[in-house]
């Protein structure tokens, strides 16, 4: 027992002569806006200096001075000729885009469901639906997928899609991806 209160007394022996050190003096408020505002009009002195040297006297003044930068009032930004900034650079789409891919390229192959097949005659067809509860019907050759899918073979059923991928490198590679109808599971 004495032992903790000798370590209390010890704590607040160290917390009082803590306490009775000047604080550390920073720089106010005030100081920093003084500062500030002394470099603002040394840099509008020197800016003065310079327009008056550099823009001739028969030119208006169409500038607002704001802060430390200057913004012109009428200035529009022409895209005409430049690249798409947001755009890679590595990668240069020479494809036309795919125009009437339809409502099935919107979707990965993973999110559309087979409901059914009719396949026992010279032009097979699936029922395929979209996420959305939508229902279309594709044949053999239809287009499917977002990653420029084409339906190669309708089974029993299955409906069998050859996807094409483009890596990084710019490499293109296909694979064969199944969908099959999803069988309830109850009884």
């Amino acid at each position: 027992m004495r032992s903790v209160g000798a370590i209390v007394a010890l704590a607040l022996v160290v917390l009082l002569v803590g306490c009775n050190e000047d604080p550390v003096t920073a720089p106010t408020t005030q100081e920093f806006a003084a500062k500030r505002d002394k470099l603002k009009e040394a840099l509008m002195k020197g800016r003065k200096t310079q327009q008056h040297a550099s823009v001739p006297e028969s030119e208006p003044e169409s500038q607002l001075q704001t802060g430390f930068g200057t913004v012109s009032e009428g200035y529009v930004y022409d895209e005409s000729g430049k690249r798409d900034p947001f755009r890679s650079l590595q990668f240069v789409d020479e494809e036309a885009p795919k125009v009437g891919f339809g409502p099935l390229g919107d979707y990965e192959l993973g999110q559309l469901a087979v409901v059914a097949v009719v396949w026992d005659t010279g032009r097979p067809r699936a029922l395929v639906t979209d996420p959305g509860g939508r229902s279309f019907m594709v044949g053999e050759g239809s287009q499917i997928g977002k990653n420029s899918g084409r339906v190669i073979h309708i089974g029993d059923n299955l409906v069998l899609v050859k996807e094409t991928f483009v890596d990084f490198d710019g490499n293109q590679s296909t694979k064969d991806v199944e969908m099959r109808i999803r069988r309830s599971q109850g009884g």
